[in-house]
């Protein structure tokens, strides 16, 4: 069973952050740039919280404020949900489903180590999957000889 240190791996570990006193344009042109859905909100080096898109468009475009004018800490979620490095893909998904979130930053003995998104782990269980299926395959295409 794969884990979210095979995930980031896979993908790398580079993290994509801002700051809470940045303005939400800014998170948005930076998540457009390094294409991805979210970003981790560090203060001094500490996780503070995470801005997605669903969040401006929930607390941004559907209430009617100005992403050139508000700051990252007025819509970021602030209760961040994370793993472990030792955490399985299973209980990522599990933890994502439950929790409703697309991203989870990764720690290592209390350091960041990267963020995984619901796409990695999606494709983590495909590839074990595939896996299983061709070890399966394997093991009666012998017993058959």
């Amino acid at each position: 069973m794969k884990t979210a240190r095979e995930m980031l791996l896979k993908k790398g570990n580079t993290i994509y952050s801002i700051s809470p006193d940045q303005k939400i344009f800014e998170a948005l042109q930076l998540m457009a740039e390094k294409e991805v859905g979210a970003l981790l909100v560090l203060d001094s080096g500490s996780l503070i919280g995470i801005i997605s898109e669903r969040d401006y468009a929930r607390k941004v475009a559907l209430e009617g404020k100005s992403s050139k004018e508000s700051l990252v800490s007025e819509i970021m979620s602030p209760n961040v949900i994370y793993v472990e490095l030792d955490t399985s893909t299973d209980e990522c998904m599990a933890l994502m489903i439950n929790k409703k979130v697309r991203h989870l930053p990764v720690y290592d003995q209390g350091k960041l180590a990267g963020v995984i998104s619901i796409g990695d782990v999606v494709n983590a269980i495909i590839d074990e999957k595939e896996f299983e299926i061709d070890q399966l395959v394997r093991y009666i295409t012998d017993s058959r000889r």
